[in-house]
């Protein structure tokens, strides 16, 4: 009864003060948004780039189409590179790419991407959601006025393609290595000469010779772009990248300006988009290798030695960047203890699972 009297009440008043309830509460908060989406990715990697576009479909699904976010390949409307910039000026309202990229302004962005001995695909998801790796980043990406939502894993990538052997430490000096910039600030301290190069010109810069070696992502990217053709030796593990964490960044004033339901469509559209990415991967990588090795790759373990001098060198970098910004230093503590913890528990389940699946006789 007192129920009734309630809606009648309000009915009335209503119209006598030449009000409407027709549209409803919930849609008075699902306001029409047009975004823009800069992908730091070629659409040609459909793998990676898939990310950015899964969030857009997403999105539009559960808001009806209300919130739309139209994605660009790298280049269309922001430099490959220069997409967090794009994204913190408010020139795009978000993006999607790799921290690591924004090395240079900041190592600690790299925390975010992937690092060197760093997280696998399990661990990094799980010190981003279950350990206190987003809630730290998010306080340094709140600097550039950026929201980052994790939004695509790799897995574990390839230590690259190299015209030559890698038997010793010493194979490494003067080597023109195609790197990103964290792996590259570790291998400089053993000689190497590392070099940054988009990705479509990686190949040509192998078959001329300007580079004796070059990384990318892994065999389903690598295969399209014929590294095999020209550097034959296929290294692995790309120890700079345990997994690699793309992301999706969100202007911090648009994001405010999302109603409630928005902000939380998005923050699961890329948990979506995340394991649609890294599922992705894992149904495509095997089928590539196999066929790159059927066309002449030859397929190489970098030698122990050459694995723990990168270690050594690694650990020592870290100390040094730790000794002078007290942020770098909380985050790699942070991400060091929380990989140093999960070791142990990954060697005693998933290890000694794979190691002995590897074994079994699959005929």
């Amino acid at each position: 009864m007192q129920r009734r009297s309630f809606l009648k009440k309000a009915t009335l008043g209503a119209a006598a003060g030449g009000a409407t309830l027709a549209v409803p509460a919930i849609a008075q908060e699902a306001p029409t948004l047009n975004w823009r989406l800069a992908s730091s990715f070629p659409r040609s990697a459909d793998a990676i780039f898939s990310g950015g576009e899964s969030v857009a479909k997403y999105v539009s699904e559960a808001t009806g189409g209300k919130f739309s976010i139209r994605v660009f390949p790298a280049g269309e409307i922001v430099p490959a590179l220069q997409v967090l910039d794009g994204v913190q000026n408010g020139t795009i309202e978000c993006g999607h790419s790799a921290s690591y990229y924004y090395y240079g302004k900041d190592p600690v962005l790299s925390f975010d991407a992937a690092v060197p001995f760093g997280l696998n695909t399990r661990q990094m998801n799980s010190w981003m959601r279950h350990g206190d790796g987003l809630s730290l980043l998010r306080e340094v990406f709140k600097t550039y006025n950026i929201v980052n939502f994790p939004c695509g894993y790799t897995g574990t990538q390839m230590g690259g393609w190299f015209r030559k052997e890698i038997k010793t430490v010493d194979d490494l000096k003067g080597l023109k290595f195609r790197v990103s910039a964290f792996a590259g600030a570790v291998l400089s301290r053993l000689g190497v000469v590392p070099q940054q190069i988009a990705g479509g010109d990686i190949y040509p810069a192998l078959e001329k010779g300007t580079i004796d070696a070059a990384e990318w992502i892994g065999p389903y990217d690598d295969e399209k772009l014929g590294f095999n053709k020209v550097a034959p030796h296929y290294y692995y593990p790309g120890w700079w990248e345990g997994t690699l964490q793309v992301s999706l960044y969100v202007n911090q004033d648009a994001y405010n300006k999302l109603p409630k339901h928005y902000q939380a469509i998005l923050a699961q559209a890329s948990a979506a988009a995340t394991n649609d990415m890294i599922a992705k991967y894992d149904a495509e990588n095997p089928a590539a290798l196999r066929r790159l090795i059927a066309q002449g790759a030859k397929l190489q373990s970098f030698p122990k030695p050459v694995m723990d001098a990168c270690f050594a060198e690694s650990v020592k970098l870290y100390d040094e960047m730790s000794a002078k910004s007290p942020v770098f230093k909380k985050v790699y503590e942070s991400m060091r203890n929380f990989r140093d913890n999960e070791l142990p528990w990954f060697r005693v389940a998933e290890g000694s699972y794979d190691s002995y699946m590897g074994t079994i006789n699959r005929k």
